[in-house]
């Protein structure tokens, strides 16, 4: 089948991705995996909603305003012609994306990929020197941030030299905001003709080595994934209102947040500030939410609020990911709710979820069952596959496989051409997927991926600290949490104020989330004869 003609002028993207042999094998058997070579995902998802019944019904909701599928193409449009306009954006340009949840932050993450430009996401608690790592990886041309969160994103090595400069939005005095902008255009516009294999976003999420991965994810993979979970496990319909905590710059946030619910023709409601656990139980109950999605964390915290307001009644499908649902978690939600918790375990670099059983199908302990579109298994460090109930690696084959931006760590995950999570799962004779633990060294607390070497080089930027360790607690709120073992220098004394010094300095570098919750001093740390770190040792009680 011949390919798409790419519209991409810009092929920075392109010309970094991995050469074929280190890509994972790809698998569209399915009939709804039979996509066209030529196609944008906002014009499937949004511009072709006009022929759907749900046209005019909303898609995005906040307390403020109400737009539906028509009226948010129209904006849309606008805001890209703001790009390719105002701002002189080519397709294939990168646009880095910084604000909270919201109306406009999805507007412009649709306006980005209807142009054929491709988004780059970032979590708004990212600090300067973060982001100056994705300036650097990505090479974005423009910037659309939240006019709240300017002065980090300024103070970032390379955001002065973006060639098209920062736009602001939210930002209502300001007659160069986006907003602003956006008004003074015509709208109607059509969108960028992408090859189905163009690049629509990198997602850059934290290695274990500290340094950014960068999965770069096409409007092909994008709209594959669509017609997997989303249509085989979650069931979305067009009258779902879904709300949320994950941040749009996560994958399990965009997806379940915005692109997902506009596959099914359903609507989204968006909080004017981050979730608590309590305010979420009290949104979802006056939006008359169906849908939420949120980490197990959020779910346990939760859980004592819905059971004082008497459940929610109109609540239906409660997604948990991002890190492990301990069944205690589960079984807690379901006596507060009487609704059984649909789990699952996704990847970045594959977009989404990819291991997932409907609620009717929930077998205790597990993740669930391999997502139609994939085919799992577990296997051994040879990539030979396991007897059933044994531990091993899983490895994974489906419509999309993962792909880094220029960097060597591509070989780690996809290897023979199947893609290698990091996950050790046990599989039993009936197909269900039980999580044992993170193959590497990733910390996953409160639903974040936290890299130990990233807290590690902070650290040791701090005058008392000699050597140091992070590796991840065990435990029963956060799932794990970043612990923090210290070598001091001579004259330093590992008290109280120490630590808390410690934790100040991490935070002012670091998005607050990945600083180390517990610090322990030690003599030494463990290491090897020929001088390696041995980790398992301080992770032992």
């Amino acid at each position: 089948m011949a390919r798409g003609t790419s519209a991409q002028l810009d092929r920075f993207v392109h010309e970094r991705l991995p050469p074929p042999a280190q890509c994972a094998q790809l698998r569209y058997e399915l009939p709804e995996l039979q996509l066209p070579d030529q196609l944008n995902l906002v014009e499937e998802l949004l511009d072709k909603a006009a022929g759907r019944p749900w046209a005019d019904r909303p898609l995005l909701r906040s307390d403020a305003r109400t737009l539906s599928y028509r009226e948010a193409r129209a904006e849309v449009d606008r805001i890209a012609q703001v790009l390719t306009g105002d701002l002189g954006l080519v397709p294939g340009n990168r646009v880095l994306l910084r604000g909270g949840n919201s109306i406009t932050l999805a507007l412009a993450w649709l306006a980005v990929v209807k142009a054929g430009l491709v988004a780059v996401a970032t979590m708004p608690l990212l600090r300067a020197r973060e982001l100056g790592q994705i300036i650097a990886k990505a090479q974005p041309a423009a910037a659309l941030c939240e006019a709240r969160l300017l002065d980090e994103l300024r103070q970032a090595p390379g955001a002065d030299q973006l060639p098209a400069g920062t736009v602001a939005f939210h930002a209502p005095d300001d007659p160069h905001s986006l907003e602003a902008r956006a008004a003074r255009q015509p709208g109607a516009g059509a969108a960028c003709p992408t090859a189905a294999d163009d690049i629509a976003l990198i997602a850059f999420t934290s290695g274990t080595t500290g340094q950014p991965k960068a999965p770069v994810i096409s409007h092909r993979d994008v709209l594959a994934m669509c017609n997997c979970w989303p249509r085989h496990v979650l069931r979305a319909r067009s009258e779902d209102v879904v709300v949320g905590s994950p941040p749009l710059a996560f994958t399990f946030g965009l997806g379940g947040l915005l692109l997902f619910p506009m596959w099914a023709g359903a609507s989204v409601y968006f909080p004017g500030a981050p979730y608590t656990p309590e305010s979420l139980v009290q949104q979802a109950r006056a939006v008359g939410a169906t849908i939420c999605y949120t980490a197990p964390t959020f779910y346990r915290q939760m859980a004592p609020h819905a059971k004082a307001l008497g459940g929610l009644p109109q609540l239906r499908i409660c997604v948990s990911a991002g890190e492990a649902l301990p069944d205690v978690t589960r079984q807690l939600w379901k006596q507060a709710t009487g609704i059984e918790m649909l789990d699952g375990i996704g990847g970045t670099e594959l977009f989404h979820i990819y291991i997932s059983s409907p609620p009717e199908r929930v077998r205790r302990g597990a993740v669930g069952q391999v997502v139609p579109g994939f085919t799992a298994r577990v296997v051994d460090e040879e990539g030979r596959e396991l007897p059933r109930g044994s531990v091993g690696r899983l490895a994974l084959i489906g419509p999309v496989g993962c792909r880094y931006l220029d960097d060597v760590r591509q070989t780690q995950y996809v290897q023979q051409g199947w893609n290698y999570p990091g996950d050790a799962f046990v599989e039993d004779d009936d197909g269900y997927f039980f999580y044992q633990a993170r193959a590497d060294d990733m910390i996953v607390t409160a639903g974040y991926n936290v890299g130990g070497p990233e807290v590690e080089d902070v650290l040791l930027q701090h005058p008392a600290v000699a050597e140091c360790a992070v590796v991840g607690k065990p435990d029963a709120e956060r799932g794990m949490l970043v612990k923090a073992f210290c070598v001091l220098r001579p004259g330093y004394s590992g008290d109280a104020a120490l630590v808390h010094a410690l934790q100040a300095h991490v935070k002012a570098s670091l998005a607050p989330y990945k600083y180390p919750r517990e610090v322990a001093f030690l003599p030494a740390l463990p290491r090897t004869e020929t001088g390696k770190l041995q980790r398992y040792k301080l992770r032992e009680p």
